[in-house]
């Protein structure tokens, strides 16, 4: 009894731990995300909580929701407007990745993301669809409280389920990257000045994108070589860096963003990450497709071969299975020699 309380004692105490630590991230993911608001201070075009929650569901399971919770509410005690509003926004915000979270698992998502059909659900549910919850939770309690206008619900709206989103899109994966994350075993070191190179070329890319020249696609062959050359570990934390700088371009108002009002801009900047980010995983998860069906390939014929080499050394041919009521095949290496020694006719006894 005494050993089983303790085990229970530790277990709890462990998941009051992640609970922290997810509701601890939140708030700091949160506080970085509003650096870039848009609206009324707590609207953003990326917010980075929304794919740490989800990923905190994903890789830790939904014990740790009350941390969603906890952080989601700290966030917004301090941008009110009043307690119930505040209680209204931070429900949202953690029903939406609860309501991903089950619908991903419904769907068989795998957390590697080594499969086609994984980064179809992480876009389409995971993102797409339960981000619509904080969206129109938050916009709608924002306009009943009069803090926004009627007229203001829709740019609002549309800005914070993309801000949710994008955070899905970008965040997200690469948080399950780092899960899994090892440094590579026997790789040459070609592969290694390969990274950096990507590494340097993505500082250098990011440069260009926040500067005046309007050369925002110069990210597309970035994504696509990462993605290509290494698979999801590559292509999520490029389309991290390639979506941030265009938000600070996008604050800033240089490049593609200059002379352009809020909602154009936000159009751009929303379209821009959202197909970055679909290139990015998408060709990630192609490719990761296509080296495992390589690799399945590469075994079935090894296992193939391996058996044709033991049925040539056989002495004996193999008795292949038959249908029922049917005699099994007989090895028909000593059926054509003739009868056997002991069974060769005798003729009658002499009387």
């Amino acid at each position: 009894m005494t050993v089983a309380r303790h085990a229970w004692t530790r277990r709890g105490g462990s998941a009051v731990l992640e609970i922290c630590v997810v509701a601890a991230l939140y708030y700091g993911s949160a506080e970085v995300g509003l650096l870039q608001q848009l609206v009324r201070g707590q609207v953003t075009p990326l917010w980075p909580p929304s794919g740490i929650a989800l990923a905190s569901l994903l890789l830790l399971g939904p014990r740790v929701w009350p941390g969603i919770a906890l952080g989601a509410f700290l966030v917004n005690i301090s941008l009110g407007p009043s307690l119930l509003a505040v209680l209204t926004i931070a429900t949202g915000n953690t029903l939406a990745p609860i309501c991903s979270y089950a619908l991903l698992r419904r769907t068989g998502f795998r957390r590697e993301m080594n499969r086609l059909r994984d980064v179809l659900a992480l876009i389409f549910l995971g993102a797409f669809t339960g981000m619509l919850v904080s969206a129109t939770m938050g916009s709608g309690t924002l306009v009943l409280t009069g803090v926004l206008d009627l007229g203001d619900f829709w740019p609002t709206w549309s800005v914070w389920w993309t801000g949710d989103a994008m955070g899905v899109l970008v965040v997200t994966p690469v948080l399950l990257v780092l899960r899994s994350a090892r440094l590579p075993r026997g790789a040459p070191l070609s592969r290694w000045v390969e990274g950096v190179f990507l590494l340097a070329v993505t500082v250098c890319v990011g440069f260009v994108e926040t500067s005046s020249t309007p050369l925002l696609f110069l990210g597309f062959p970035l994504l696509i070589w990462a993605a290509f050359r290494f698979q999801l570990a590559g292509a999520a934390p490029c389309a991290l860096a390639v979506s941030t700088f265009a938000i600070i371009a996008a604050a800033q108002r240089t490049g593609p963003f200059t002379a352009h009002d809020l909602f154009t801009n936000m159009i751009t900047l929303q379209a821009f990450n959202g197909s970055a980010s679909l290139t990015a995983l998408l060709i990630a998860a192609a490719v990761s497709e296509r080296a495992q069906t390589e690799r399945e390939i590469t075994l079935a014929c090894g296992q193939l071969a391996a058996m044709v080499t033991r049925i040539a050394a056989s002495d004996r041919r193999p008795t292949f299975p038959t249908r029922a009521g049917e005699q099994p095949e007989r090895n028909t290496a000593q059926s054509d020699q003739g009868p056997r020694p002991t069974e060769v006719e005798q003729g009658p006894e002499p009387g």
